[in-house]
């Protein structure tokens, strides 16, 4: 009896444990939902209001202001995010992904920071960027041993 009891315990704590995990976004529910906030509409989204698709033009996908450099003399860690998300370009809703421009200052930091189920893509695009973190898989190996990665002007890298 004590078996089928702890058996059905370890279930139930299994399945209450991969009920609260958040291991991917669903599938959306149609191609593209540019956000309002226009509480007439009749679709909710990931929780916004979409716009009616006939409505939706050129624009709602656009954003311009990536070009501007931020300043990294006001930040205590000499860098600069400009982050560009849903509620600055609305045809970013559902999709699942967020646009930011880093600008560091020479020996500027990059704080410890989280993505839940994202990917980066880094562009270098003016001077150089050293790497490092804990852990082995963010180092490059080499038969002499591990190095931190080092980017420089126009090279890219997803991590």
């Amino acid at each position: 009896m004590k078996k089928v009891v702890s058996y059905l315990v370890t279930v139930a704590l299994l399945a209450l444990a991969s009920s609260l995990a958040s291991a991917y976004d669903p599938s959306p529910l149609q191609d593209f939902c540019v956000a309002i906030n226009n509480t007439n509409s009749a679709v909710f989204v990931n929780g916004k209001f979409c716009k009616d698709p006939t409505l939706v033009t050129a624009n709602d996908f656009f954003f311009s202001g990536l070009n501007i450099p931020g300043n990294t003399a006001t930040n205590k860690v000499g860098s600069s995010v400009n982050l560009v998300n849903v509620d600055k370009l609305p045809g970013l809703n559902t999709l699942g992904i967020s646009i930011a421009r880093l600008d560091f200052a020479p020996y500027g930091l990059n704080p410890p920071h989280t993505h839940p189920r994202g990917t980066e893509l880094l562009v270098v695009i003016e001077g150089t960027l050293l790497k490092k973190e804990k852990g082995r898989e963010n180092y490059i190996r080499t038969v002499l041993g591990l190095y931190p990665r080092r980017w420089n002007c126009n090279t890219s890298y997803r991590f």
